[in-house]
């Protein structure tokens, strides 16, 4: 499915389950973003390759989890002073045609669309497979910060990449078959008051009984308790050749609408995969022709963990991308110096001119717990999307990156929303801080309000999906 500006948000929402269904991990997300824009007309680049950049060449490219694509303007990209027709050099001639140099590279400005393509779930540990009581067990470890209690008596897939010993790296995803069952009334009277979960003793996923092995048979015919061979299995390899893995645990039922009029959605990893969706679509609807500014899409990895990672928005992928795309549109100098140093320069402008809508999911006043949110700013699902705000820096937001905002929200004709957080709630962070820290571009937080965030089935209203990647189209286009 595709969407166009003119979808509604029945047609948005729908787009955005198949996508999440079809994204288990990160890694499944950022092969999905490829996809979808090569399908679009984009052009996968690798990064170990040279790259040839055109003018109105739409780009992107695949790191682990992570994934970055852009649209290259039809008219050049460039914000600075380049080339200069008909002007020698002082004293002498210029290059053939006649045409000298004027000072200063050229320096495009970016427009970021920033998100993460990871969510927290449960991450497959080494040796994973053992066996308590008759049940066949997997060992788990927390992967970032999941609302524990919303994966209990749930039917669990596992997902994620399996890399070889030839160094071949592969997808996998099985069927449901985890679940961590939890404790019976009977034997704790005092759940209901309060629920206690020990990480390492009670959230380790069944798989199986042992005495029963001999009836599983999956479809290709594979008998096994070993839960590597199975997820070897989904992925067309055999468990022998299997070096290395990064599979975490995700609920196996799809993403689905509910309400009296069907306003809500409820799906898994709405953190983040929702501000993936949008700032994708958006991007695959830029026409070069129309900007002059270069577009972008930013999708990390890890951030539910920190974002320390090559993957992630502390590593060095998006200055890895912006940098190059910078020496491009600077092209050659007389000298290879002075093309580094002029290439240098071009870049540190570019990214002072630059700026990052940090696109992030955020909380909706909870009706059944109202004391918890500020008493003045209180963003209501269906109403628009939040402008987070935070004295602390937690997000990055500020003055001049709240009116960029507002020109894209007015531009998209949707109404926005701020968030700010209780003062004795201390709210969390996303990739805004850290890539205006590690690039220094204006950034500003913003995402559409969710309820239960962080559980393994989040909800929205798919208003606010359908206003989000409107917001994300008017933004990349220029406004």
């Amino acid at each position: 499915m595709s969407i166009t500006t003119e979808s509604a948000p029945s047609t948005v929402a729908a787009d955005l389950s198949s996508f999440v269904y079809a994204s288990p991990s990160s890694f499944h997300a950022a092969a999905n973003v490829r996809e979808r824009l090569v399908s679009a007309g984009f052009s996968e680049l690798h990064e170990a390759d040279a790259w040839q950049l055109h003018a109105g060449g739409k780009y992107v490219v695949v790191r682990d989890g992570a994934a970055i694509a852009w649209v290259m303007p039809e008219g050049g990209a460039g914000g600075g002073a380049g080339k200069a027709s008909g002007a020698g050099k002082a004293g002498g001639t210029g290059k053939a045609g006649g045409a000298g140099k004027v000072s200063g590279a050229s320096a495009p400005v970016f427009r970021v669309f920033g998100t993460h393509t990871d969510s927290p779930a449960f991450k497959l540990k080494p040796n994973p497979g053992f066996a308590t009581e008759g049940a066949l067990q997997i060992g788990v470890e927390i992967y970032g910060g999941p609302l524990l209690n919303s994966w209990l008596d749930r039917e669990l897939s596992l997902a994620g990449r399996l890399v070889t010993r030839d160094g071949q790296t592969v997808l996998a995803r099985t069927k449901p078959i985890a679940r961590i069952p939890q404790l019976a009334i009977h034997l704790d009277r005092e759940v209901n008051q309060k629920l206690t979960l020990d990480k390492q003793r009670h959230l380790q996923p069944v798989i199986g009984l042992e005495d029963l092995t001999g009836l599983l048979q999956a479809a290709d015919g594979l008998q096994s308790t070993d839960v590597l061979e199975v997820l070897a299995a989904s992925a067309g390899v055999k468990a022998a050749d299997v070096a290395g893995f990064d599979v975490v645990t995700i609920a196996a039922q799809e993403p689905a609408t509910f309400g009296l009029h069907d306003e809500f959605l409820a799906s898994p990893r709405l953190d983040n995969l929702s501000s993936v969706h949008a700032g994708m679509s958006a991007l695959a609807l830029i026409d070069p022709a129309e900007i002059s500014e270069i577009p972008l899409l930013a999708a990390f990895d890890h951030e539910e963990v920190g974002s320390n990672t090559r993957s992630g928005a502390c590593g060095p992928f998006l200055a890895d991308i912006t940098e190059r795309i910078v020496a491009a549109a600077a092209g050659d100098g007389d000298e290879a110096g002075g093309a580094a140093a002029a290439g240098r320069e071009a870049y540190l402008r570019s990214m002072a001119s630059s700026i990052c809508f940090s696109a992030d999911t955020g909380h909706g006043v909870h009706p059944n717990f109202p004391e918890r949110h500020d008493p003045v700013s209180r963003p209501r699902l269906g109403a628009g999307p939040l402008l987070k705000i935070n004295a602390q820096q937690r997000y990055a937001t500020d003055a001049i990156g709240t009116g960029r905002f507002a020109a894209a929200c007015a531009a998209a004709d949707v109404a926005y929303q701020e968030f700010v957080s209780n003062n004795s709630m201390p709210c969390g962070s996303t990739i805004g801080p850290l890539t205006a820290t590690r690039l220094g571009m204006t950034t500003v937080d913003i995402g559409i309000g969710l309820w239960s965030m962080h559980s393994a089935r989040e909800m929205c209203a798919i208003t606010d999906v359908h206003d989000m990647f409107h917001v994300a189209h008017a933004y990349l286009r220029g406004a």
